[in-house]
């Protein structure tokens, strides 16, 4: 059933909350266990959209997936029983296509429609496909679909035009099966592909490399079983950190990865936002008002495009004037028009925004357009006069789990009501 967002703003945020795995990390070490007969067992995957539609494409091609006693998720693929991964799955998260890479190395062929996902930009999958027939397979696309054949893979020096995260996972996870030592030159450095990678080390793969550029892959006949615990999300912890900031209040976050949210963290504390790391922990204080500052997002380390559009929200209330360069994804600034209905000050242009603070937001209602701007819209809420209603959350639960319990834990006013 639909729901929305209902928050009342003004409330400074307190306390301690703890992280939820990484979604984007989660979903494509579900993918691997298409790799092998074995069973993976993935600990703490997150409760998300895009984990139940990942769910439903794996055993839409064979998988059997179970809930553990302890939570954790166990997923066996004895045999592929199919090796298409239909649109009516794939359309809905563009994450889907690592299937693509996993299915060929272990059969042989492999038939994905061509992906959808959050309306933020065309985000082709050629790199995929070229690094894919670089190691020798033959590749079409008829009616909408990728369709892929190969005998047997064979390793090969790939070098993609762009980093492309799952692109470098997609072949990764092929090269791993492939006959011969695969070369990935300007691969996604990523916390999330190198999380990838010691999941398939443990499964058997020999891999060097992953977190840096040049990734080095030498395949093996096949790969085993393995336990694997999912890294903490970067993107949610960044989300409840700029809650905290946002509202002026102290907010610690526990079971993170500091070294994932540097970026990150640099740039709240140019805002003025008092960022303490302890171990896994970080505790963010928020200054009344934030200081202006210029944001450039790129690939890892560089700052997020995924933290973009809660950046926005917290420079919206800044006092003086600061910039955003969005140099990864076009059309990902759709937040700033739901933003300057609760009073923001934004002017965008192609790839840049130019945003004048504001000393306060005021509630209104607002739709989510995609993932990270519902999250941006939550959060200026947060921090608005009078209430603010979040329409289209189902934007929102593709990537965050429980983030409105979160927030309540926090002192958060904000309730989701069904409509």
């Amino acid at each position: 059933m639909p729901a929305r967002l209902v928050i009342e703003g003004g409330v400074r945020l307190r306390g301690h909350v703890e992280a939820s795995a990484a979604k984007n990390a989660a979903l494509p070490a579900m993918a691997a266990s298409l790799l092998t007969a074995q069973s993976i067992v993935l600990d703490n995957v997150p409760r998300l959209a895009d984990v139940v539609t990942m769910t439903s494409l794996l055993e839409r091609l064979g998988a059997k997936i179970t809930r553990e006693a302890d939570g954790a998720t166990r997923l066996s693929v004895p045999s592929v029983t199919t090796p298409e991964a239909p649109y009516e799955l794939v359309s809905t998260m563009r994450a889907s296509v690592v299937v693509l890479g996993p299915l060929l190395a272990r059969t042989g062929t492999a038939r994905v429609a061509l992906p959808g996902g959050c309306a933020i930009g065309v985000r082709p999958i050629d790199q995929h496909l070229k690094g894919l027939a670089k190691l020798g397979a033959d590749i079409a696309i008829q009616n909408g679909y990728v369709e892929a054949r190969a005998s047997r893979l064979k390793g090969a020096r790939i070098t993609t035009d762009l980093v492309t995260v799952t692109g470098t996972e997609n072949l990764m996870m092929a090269a791993a099966l492939a006959e011969g030592v695969t070369v990935l030159e300007n691969a996604a450095r990523e916390p999330e592909v190198a999380d990838l990678a010691r999941l398939l080390t443990a499964m058997g793969a020999r891999i060097e490399g992953a977190g840096t550029e040049r990734i080095e892959i030498e395949g093996v006949a096949e790969l085993g079983g393995a336990r694997h615990r999912v890294i903490p999300d970067r993107i949610e912890a960044g989300t409840l950190l700029v809650a905290g900031a946002i509202t002026g209040g102290d907010v610690t976050l526990t079971g993170v990865t500091p070294r994932h949210l540097q970026a990150t963290l640099a740039k709240l504390e140019e805002c003025g936002v008092s960022i303490t790391v302890e171990g896994d922990r970080v505790r963010c204080l928020g200054p009344a008002r934030p200081r202006p500052a210029d944001v450039i997002t790129s690939p890892f380390p560089g700052f997020p495009t995924d933290m973009q559009a809660q950046m926005m929200a917290l420079l919206g209330r800044a006092e003086g004037l600061s910039k955003i360069t969005e140099t990864i994804f076009e059309n990902r600034f759709m937040h700033a028009a739901e933003l300057c209905r609760m009073g923001a000050l934004i002017e965008t242009d192609g790839p840049f925004a130019v945003i004048r603070g504001v000393e306060a937001y005021q509630g209104a209602p607002v739709m989510a357009t995609d993932l990270r701007a519902s999250a941006s819209l939550v959060l200026a809420g947060l921090a608005a006069r009078g209430t603010t209603e979040v329409s289209r959350v189902y934007h929102l639960d593709r990537g965050y789990e429980g983030l409105e319990r979160k927030l309540q834990s926090l002192g958060a006013r904000i309730e989701r009501v069904k409509t």
